[in-house]
């Protein structure tokens, strides 16, 4: 069990993230899980449900009730899918480009505050690590 140091690290790694992260988001009347729906929304066509699911690491029934939050704040819209009638897609408004823009960049700045404590050979090292560790996690998931 060499792997328990490694294991407490990274949860206490993401525990600490998120404390860090998480007051700042609300600092901005937005919840983390809002705030990576609208990040992963910016700049990007509108996208369904499950694709939106996939890029924000949600599960659905989570993100159904956080796009329903955004809906009422006119933050993002339903949009009828061309390729499925019997699905929607989800993109931002134009309120919601203006938050994303206005948050974004004021959270990226936040955050720099830690990983600016790297250096760009830790941060490319530690990215290269947590991905093999995905990609190992992923592998024995799927059999």
């Amino acid at each position: 069990m060499e792997f328990l140091p490694l294991l407490r690290e990274l949860a206490s790694s993401y525990q600490a993230f998120e404390k860090f992260s998480a007051p700042h988001v609300k600092s901005m009347n937005l919840t983390s899980p809002q705030f990576d729906v609208i990040a992963s929304l910016a700049n990007q066509p509108a996208m369904t449900c499950k694709e939106l699911g996939e890029k924000t690491l949600i599960t659905k029934g989570t993100l159904t009730g956080i796009i329903d939050r955004l809906v009422i704040k006119e933050i993002v819209e339903r949009i009828s899918n061309a390729d499925d009638g019997r699905s929607q897609k989800i993109q931002l408004t134009a309120k919601g480009q203006e938050i994303f823009a206005h948050a974004f960049p004021r959270h990226m700045q936040h955050l720099a505050l830690a990983f600016n404590q790297l250096s760009a050979a830790e941060m490319l090292n530690l990215s290269s690590a947590l991905k093999k560790l995905r990609v190992a996690m992923e592998q024995h998931t799927a059999l």
